[in-house]
């Protein structure tokens, strides 16, 4: 049996699109600064930006596939596109860190003369405070629709919140001491830095595409609603989750007396799917129903 509930998609693509104007806004102004001073650091900036413009339109086509009806080829539906949308995130941010570290071994071989400091660190700290409101609406709103795609993509511009603050206190710092040698070294600190958000975000990824179960917290909740909403049946076992996406995957054994009939077991089932469904949003339950031959524990109600 089957219940459960799953977040609204065009909230989530209108999310998206709204990340792909950011995006835009973001990079330009970081260009523009990049423009003004020649610096390496803030080059290394600005070409994190545009992996950020890439994987915001990879992400809302990851939604616009990922909230599909399921069909005959996905008969359980289409709820793991966005994954493949993070792990393509990930990749792209490691292929961005070498073309920064490209950047900084050419400024450090060859001295260069940075220009109009003031007007680019104030273009580019326009951009990085645009960048730190979006990415905190991102990760918690993300988290809410359970939108992997959005929570990826919202990690990703707080990695270059934090990687833009530090190259415009280094800059600072290069301004005020006259060590320019500075530049260059930021612009590896940056490559380094996402080089490590990358894999972050392709590892989480491959543990949903490998349909890891839900956090400990998240199974304790669901065991007690379990307990709490089991009233007639002798016990639940072998309870079993995966995520996909936005999508819980709950699945459990449920043992009820041998002469109870179809219609009151299927009446404990409803009032348990629709416990969860409340408990977990985006949950799709699926229950076995079992007579109490099978009870693996004379407990009630028990899991």
């Amino acid at each position: 049996m089957t219940g459960g509930t799953r977040p609204t998609g065009e909230k989530l693509r209108l999310a998206a699109i709204a990340s792909i104007w950011v995006a835009t806004a973001v990079l330009g102004l970081k260009l523009a600064a990049y423009w003004q001073t020649g610096s390496a650091a803030l080059y290394s900036d600005a070409l994190e930006s545009i992996v950020n413009l890439v994987t915001a339109l990879v992400a809302l086509y990851a939604i616009h596939i990922a909230h599909q009806p399921a069909d005959r080829r996905h008969q359980f539906g289409h709820h793991k596109a966005e994954y493949f949308s993070s792990v393509l995130e990930g990749v792209l941010i490691v292929v961005a860190a070498l073309l920064i570290l490209h950047e900084a071994y050419d400024a450090l071989r060859s001295a260069r003369t940075l220009t109009h400091l003031a007007a680019g660190l104030g273009l580019n700290a326009a951009a990085t405070l645009l960048n730190a409101g979006w990415c905190a609406f991102l990760i918690s709103w993300g988290r809410r629709q359970r939108s992997p795609a959005l929570v990826a993509d919202g990690w990703h511009l707080l990695t270059d919140v934090a990687t833009s603050v530090g190259v415009l206190a280094g800059l600072g710092l290069a301004v005020l001491t006259g060590w320019h040698i500075l530049d260059p070294l930021l612009a590896a600190f940056v490559a380094l830095n996402i080089v490590w958000a990358g894999w972050r975000l392709v590892r989480e990824s491959v543990g949903g595409l490998m349909d890891e179960a839900v956090a400990g917290e998240v199974a304790y909740r669901i065991r007690q609603v379990i307990a709490a909403n089991a009233e007639g049946a002798i016990e639940a076992h072998d309870v079993r989750t995966r995520r996909a996406g936005h999508v819980t995957f709950i699945e459990f054994h449920l043992v009820v007396p041998g002469a109870m009939t179809v219609a009151a077991s299927h009446a404990i089932c409803d009032r348990l799917e629709a416990a969860l469904a409340e408990a977990v949003p985006g949950g799709q339950v699926l229950i076995h129903v079992e007579p109490e031959k099978e009870a693996k524990r004379r407990v009630h109600p028990a899991l």
